[in-house]
């Protein structure tokens, strides 16, 4: 069955898409990336809708610790590379913050995860044991207060179903440490036909506006939560418990950039209810740093989710890939080296070269800081990252980017290279999840609003590589004096993505803003992939000639 857009060319579609295709066509309800480039859009800002930006306090019942002793809570689950195997984390013991901690030994409670598909869990039950650990947060300087976390459990389940629901308990039979019964479903078989319901969200934080992100994720019924950077913003907090907007701002003078790591733990017991049910898949951003004694970064990121990493031949948590369904995703770092002697660009390279496009048509990279912004926040604040990376992930043919960190919503056309281009990949920002340091509002097009080259750079990462256009109406200049032509949509809103992959070539990104009801659209357009138009290259031949 085919779609024929008007005097345009004949699209191959899947029976079962093909009604909601059609109405997009005939209709013009829901364009199609072959409609465009399309003139780029700013949608006005509302004002009614900045405010709620107030995080929750530690008395509220969605945060606090309900569980005894060392029973299980915190409960998520994330996949691992294949259908076949899950990942199901949760916390026991209580996190310990103060002058004299005395850190839980992990070897003193068990790991264990008993599951099965019948859901009293009494016949046909399977046992896995998993391993233990604890993170400590640490400060070498007088009056700041020291972090211990409770016991943190990874058990891997490995030989499952594809497309089934599981029901599953963790925790230590031995000492009557049980958790409820929970349930899951596992990923589709990787292969052109199958594909699940993807959540996209970033910069979440723990706000009332996160909490209404959430909301309208849940009722919008995801198989797979992607979260794209910036967690639980504990690093707007000193370690006595005082928080703020803008850190750097109210806490300037701190020897050290503090963290109040408890908030971790209220973001994962409000999480719970989604994540104990829908895999979530992480990766860090900038508020995940958390730096600490001897320079040691990212620990609470790298303990307390679980991430495929060795699976996926990474030997990094800052890095990984993972297929679901016909998806093979990327999960890249924007806060570890990236340049083309790193472990991180090699590891690219390899990981690109065993993408078989049959089984999984749809490349999708996912990261934090985003190439193609238009707003004064963080504007090309890692374009030595995209300079590295670009023409590789171009020439591998990916098909999406998702990115979060400016605290907006933002779409583009399809782009390489600040070009467009019918075969570059259509950039997607949401990092409009809630958080605390409020929305992003103001566009570097905007007269006076242009900052100067060399406060762009991030601060941790450093480097400069942003220059001046070279060509196209901005050349020789640093900012544009109108939205750009690569920026298709922008609005700054709170609110989250679904993603709906159709079919080889047909995906359904769908963009919901907070305001509205949880089944309206505020942005919402097809992704069409032309693979006979957009052949992937070689990736391997470089690769292989650099070993």
């Amino acid at each position: 069955m085919v779609v024929k857009r008007g005097g345009g060319s004949v699209i191959p579609i899947g029976f079962s898409c093909f009604f909601l295709i059609f109405v997009g066509f005939v209709s013009g309800i829901i364009p199609t990336t072959l409609d465009g480039p399309f003139t780029p859009v700013t949608v006005p800002l509302d004002e009614r809708f900045r405010g709620h930006a107030v995080d929750l306090p530690s008395d509220d019942p969605r945060v606090r610790r309900t569980v005894k002793g060392f029973q299980p809570e915190q409960i998520s689950i994330s996949l691992s590379t294949t259908h076949d195997s899950i990942w199901v984390s949760w916390i026991t013991g209580e996190y310990q913050i103060g002058d004299d901690i005395k850190p839980l030994n992990p070897h003193t409670v068990g790991s264990i995860v008993e599951y099965g598909k019948v859901k009293s869990l009494k016949t046909q039950t399977q046992k896995t044991e998993g391993y233990s650990l604890i993170y400590n947060q640490l400060y070498p300087f007088e009056g700041l207060q020291n972090y211990t976390s409770g016991i943190i459990h990874h058990v891997q389940l490995t030989g499952l179903s594809p497309d089934t629901i599981y029901y599953y308990r963790c925790g230590d039979p031995s000492i009557g440490a049980m958790s409820d019964v929970f349930r899951f479903k596992t990923m589709p078989v990787s292969g052109p036909k199958s594909y699940p319901r993807i959540g996209i969200v970033g910069d979440l934080g723990l706000t009332y506006n996160s909490t209404s992100t959430v909301s309208h994720l849940i009722k919008n019924h995801p198989d797979l939560l992607l979260l794209v950077g910036d967690a639980t913003y504990a690093n707007l907090y000193l370690t006595n418990g005082t928080g703020s907007d803008c850190y750097s701002c109210s806490f300037a003078n701190t020897p050290i950039h503090e963290t109040y790591q408890p908030r971790w733990d209220f973001w994962g017991r409000y999480m719970q209810p989604l994540t104990s049910k829908v895999p979530i898949m992480a990766i860090e951003g900038n508020h995940e740093i958390e730096e600490q004694v001897e320079g040691t970064t990212f620990a609470a990121y790298s303990s307390r989710f679980a991430f495929p990493s060795t699976e996926s031949g990474s030997k990094s948590t800052m890095y990984y890939s993972f297929n679901a369904g016909g998806i093979h995703f990327l999960m890249l770092g924007g806060y570890t080296a990236y340049n083309k002697s790193s472990d991180q660009y090699k590891w690219l390279q390899s990981d690109l070269a065993n993408v078989d496009r049959e089984v999984t048509p749809w490349l999708i990279g996912v990261w934090h800081p985003p190439w193609y912004n238009t707003y004064v926040s963080h504007y090309k604040e890692v374009e030595c990252m995209r300079v590295a990376m670009e023409e590789l992930l171009y020439d591998a043919g990916v098909d999406l980017i998702f990115n979060g960190h400016v605290h907006a919503y933002e779409r583009s056309n399809r782009v390489y290279n600040y070009t467009l281009d019918p075969c570059g990949p259509v950039h997607i920002t949401v990092g409009d999840g809630g958080n605390r340091e409020k929305m992003a509002i103001q566009h570097t097009d905007e007269p006076g609003n242009c900052p100067e080259p060399s406060t762009t750079p991030d601060s941790f990462m450093g480097g400069f590589c942003a220059t001046n256009f070279t060509s196209g109406p901005a050349a020789g200049k640093f900012c544009w004096d109108r939205q750009p032509e690569y920026s298709a949509y922008r609005e700054s809103s709170f609110g989250h993505g679904i993603l709906e992959v159709k079919n080889e070539t047909h995906a359904l990104w769908t963009w919901h803003r907070n305001q509205d009801m949880y089944n309206e659209a505020g942005d919402q357009i097809f992704i069409v992939r032309e693979p006979e138009r957009c052949p992937v290259k070689d990736t391997t031949r470089r690769w292989r000639s650099a070993k």
